[in-house]
């Protein structure tokens, strides 16, 4: 693995170096993950269907760029409906990104009903942890030495 070291440029007194991985192979993990968090919902529940990992991965890649693109701008909007729900409209902002994707990717990705894409959605925020704490951070941890 190809470790990225990035200097802290605002502490110029500061001798501390934060390590990050190569953000392209960060970024195949996560979706690899994603992808199999997809297929894996769509086997526990019928109302969430993929066709086969090849779809799970494309429909990983466009929730990846509709997170990028459209969920800032819809935040933004819905602020004030993230405030005083104390944040859980936030889920809401989750399952419009994966209605898009199942408009996008048409009868190889489907979902019906409400709660699915909600349970999706928080199976994507638990994988994205898992991730971080087993995996990326113990590379970083490893290729520092």
């Amino acid at each position: 693995m190809k470790v990225i070291i990035v200097n802290d440029k605002k502490k110029k007194d500061s001798k501390e170096i934060e390590y990050r991985l190569n953000l392209f192979v960060e970024w195949l993990i996560y979706m690899v993950c994603y992808a199999i968090v997809l297929l894996l919902a769509s086997n526990l529940f019928r109302s969430l269907y993929v066709e086969n990992f090849l779809y799970g991965f494309l429909a990983a890649i466009i929730i990846y760029i509709l997170n990028k693109t459209i969920k800032p701008i819809l935040v933004t909007i819905s602020l004030p409906l993230i405030g005083m729900s104390l944040g859980l409209f936030y889920f809401v902002i989750n399952v419009i990104i994966l209605l898009i994707v199942n408009l996008i990717l048409g009868k190889h990705f489907y979902m019906t009903g409400i709660l699915s894409p909600i349970i999706v959605a928080i199976f994507i925020s638990v994988s994205n942890v898992l991730l971080d704490n087993l995996i990326i951070k113990p590379i970083i941890e490893r290729c520092k030495k």
